[in-house]
This record gives structure tokens, sequence and C-alpha cells, in this order.
């Protein structure tokens, strides 16, 4: 099959297309006809050599993918051969044909193209397990969202909108992405290069700051972030492109009983991630069947091209996600 290859860590320009083996389903897993695959942020830091799959899932870069089932492994039941789904993959979205997990498997609704599909597992799933399995958002709280106009943050917006009557959503953003930022329904933008968060942020919400903070900058924003929580409020950390070490002041965060939380998605075992798909599947799955949730597709780009859609995510041209088309529905 064909497939991005990575032959040592490097810059986009180390990406090629080859051929490689067809994998093929073991016991629990279906192989999937890779009609569509997205780029995410994770899939750069592998390709620069710091952050390798898990073991046992393959070294091919691609967190998520949309297709049809192609074949059936050993105890699947309730799937069958040409189902339209989307799910999370270890590794292996970058090709023409990928082994997924059954149980962590999405139906495709009838109204969402492959395309539309290709964006949900990875960004969306993050953003409600965050934001609202462990970071526990509920109706009355104010939320602060990193990250502008990319895909975990975008999908994290509509998430929000979509699951809480009475929320107040704050989102930093680069200057060019303001008013983009804006048009989602967003109740204050903040210009993180102009502005302090922190202080914005307590000015915004008369000194109480925000009950949930969705972080993947790491050390560079950790004391600001302390500093933008309210009494009680969860600071959950999905990355780390601002550095791994920063000091804290402990004092303070226990007077405030503030928490930080460390959540990655990936390395979790099958059996957590299967509970996490389920409770997503439940929740979100029929509001983007019914399109109040639709994915926000900044490009598509042929699987040829993936370079250049890297490109495009390191410059940070982007806003939502972007996609790669790997072949037809055949």
């Amino acid at each position: 099959m064909k497939a991005v290859l990575c032959s040592e860590p490097g810059g986009a320009e180390v990406l090629r297309i080859g051929e490689v083996a067809q994998p093929s389903p073991g016991a629990g897993q279906v192989l999937v006809r890779v009609i569509a695959t997205s780029v995410n942020r994770p899939d750069i830091v592998q390709r620069e050599g710091n952050y390798p799959p898990p073991e046992g899932d393959s070294e091919i870069l691609g967190l998520e993918v949309a297709g049809t089932i192609e074949q059936i492994g050993e105890a699947v039941t309730g799937w069958s051969v040409g189902d339209r789904i989307m799910t999370l993959v270890g590794g292996g979205g970058y090709a023409e044909f990928a082994v997924a997990y059954a149980d962590h498997l999405m139906p495709i609704p009838e109204s969402m193209s492959f395309e539309e599909a290709a964006c949900v597992c990875e960004t969306y799933i993050t953003a409600y397990l965050n934001v609202f399995m462990i970071g526990g958002l509920q109706d009355g709280d104010s939320v602060m969202l990193h990250g502008g106009g990319g895909g975990v943050n975008t999908a994290a917006v509509q998430l929000c909108r979509a699951l809480i009557t009475d929320v107040r959503i704050i989102v930093t953003a680069s200057p060019a992405k303001l008013e983009r930022v804006k048009a989602l329904g967003v109740d204050h933008v903040i210009g993180y290069k102009t502005q302090d968060f922190a202080e914005e942020v307590r000015r915004y919400t008369d000194r109480r700051g925000v009950q949930v903070i969705l972080d993947h900058i790491g050390a560079a924003y950790l004391a600001s972030n302390m500093k933008s929580l309210a009494v009680g409020g969860r600071l959950v950390v999905i990355g780390v492109t601002g550095g791994i070490k920063a000091e804290l002041n402990l004092a303070l965060m226990m007077v405030k009983r503030q928490q930080i939380i460390g959540s990655v998605l990936r390395s979790r075992p099958v059996s957590e991630k299967a509970a996490i798909v389920a409770g997503f599947s439940k929740v979100v799955l029929p509001l983007l069947a019914q399109r109040e949730i639709v994915p926000l597709v900044y490009k598509v780009y042929a699987l040829d091209d993936v370079a250049r859609a890297q490109r495009d995510m390191e410059a940070s041209a982007h806003f939502g996600k972007i996609v790669l088309s790997v072949q037809g529905e055949g």
C-alpha cells in the first residue's frame, strides 16, 4: 500500500511517499480503507523524533482516519465490511489502509463527508475529554482556551456552545485570527502577543478568574495560567510546546484549592480509549449527525502534498483542521 514514510527525524522535507506492506487486523481489530485523515500537531512532533507511537502501534504518522471497513478481525461484532467509520488510531493514518480497534470506531453520520469525519476523533474527542470529562466544565463557569484557530481549540469552542447553556468562553489568539475566533461565538478574545492574558482574564471576570483552562503551551504559560484560575479552578495541560519546566507557587495553589492536571490521549490503554469514545459517541455524535456541530475544514490536500500540509500547520496558517485526502471510497 501507499503510505507517508519518514526515514529520519527532521523537517517536512524528510516526508516521502513510498510502498509498505498492508497491515492485517488482529483480534478485536478491523482494517480500514482510509479515505481521509488529518494533520495534527503530534504528527509534527513525531516527525521531529520526539513523540514515538505506543508499543505495538504503527510508526507511520497519523492519529485519526475516516473510511470504510475493509476487513474484520476475530472477535469483532456489530460491524460489517463496507461500513463508513471514523476512528482514533495509535499510528498509521497517513496510509491507504490502517488497523483500528473495533471499540474505538464510530459510525460516520450520513450528513457528514469523509473529509469532515477525518477531523473529529483526535481534536473533538481531545476537547471533550479535557474540558468536560476531566475539566468538569458546567453551567455558570468560565473557560479559557489557548490555541486561537487550532483544531482542538475550535472544537472546544463549538462543544462549549453546544453543550453548556450558560458559559463564558475566553480564547487567546494571534492578531490575524482574532476576528475569526470571535465569529465562532467566543465571548472574549485576547491577543496574546500584545496583551497580558492573566491580567485581561482578571479584568474580564471581575478578578474571579476562570474555572477551567485548556492549555497546550506548558511551562511558558504556567505562572499566568495559575493567576487566571479561580478558586477551585482546574488547569488541564495537554501539550508542552512552551517547555516542560517552570516554577510554581505551591502555597498559593493550596490556598486557592487549584488543580493542575496532565492529560494525553494517545498513550492511554485501549480500554480507557474505548470508554472515552463511548462517552463521546453518546453525547456529541448526535450533534454532529444533526449538524449542530460542523467540523471546520481549513483545507484538503492530496496525500502527496503532505509536506505542504504540515508546513501550513507549522506556520499556524490554518483555522480549523488540515485534511489529507488519501483515496476514493472505491
